[in-house]
């Protein structure tokens, strides 16, 4: 659950940005007979950032990889945009701000390992994983209590549609 204070700086995001590797996945990588690289997505991640998208809220993906898996399951699950191969996020960051029209206080960022940290530092609110390393998690507003790839995003997705009193109207279709 979100402090006052996280609830307050929750209640100004317009988008969220996603590290891929260690938040939308587990962080581990596989590789099929032929190379193929294989990954596993959290369905409750998914349904999370429809939800999201069905808010009328923006969702990016920045990755140091480019990943033609993430690219569709991206897709499937409505995210705005990836952007692949950003080996230095924090340009990447001023890019997606600067095309988005938001300020860094608009922006939540969820990020797992040291390539993140300049990110972290600068959006409003700032998100890691219980896996992530200490050097990361000193960064962060919070830290979720579910793993990457195994629903911190959806927590996160729910706590700030909660915040932001977006919630119950979302979810009340499923009760029909």
């Amino acid at each position: 659950m979100f402090t006052p204070e996280l609830q307050e700086k929750a209640k100004k995001i317009k988008l969220l940005l996603l590290d891929a590797d260690g938040i939308l996945t587990d962080g581990r990588i596989y590789y099929g007979d032929y190379g193929d690289e294989i990954k596993s997505f959290d369905v409750r991640d998914g349904l999370g950032l429809s939800l999201w998208a069905e808010a009328g809220r923006k969702s990016c993906i920045l990755t140091a990889k480019k990943s033609s898996i993430l690219k569709k399951r991206a897709k499937e699950i409505r995210v705005s945009k990836v952007y692949h191969n950003s080996h230095r996020k924090i340009r990447s960051y001023e890019i997606i701000k600067k095309k988005f029209h938001l300020k860094d206080e608009e922006i939540c960022y969820m990020g797992d390992d040291l390539i993140d940290i300049g990110v972290l530092k600068k959006v409003g609110l700032a998100i890691t994983v219980p896996q992530a390393p200490q050097e990361v998690k000193v960064c962060v507003d919070y830290i979720t209590q579910h793993n990457g790839g195994r629903g911190a995003v959806r927590e996160v997705v729910e706590l700030i549609l909660k915040t932001q009193g977006l919630w119950e109207a979302l979810i009340s279709k499923f009760y029909e």
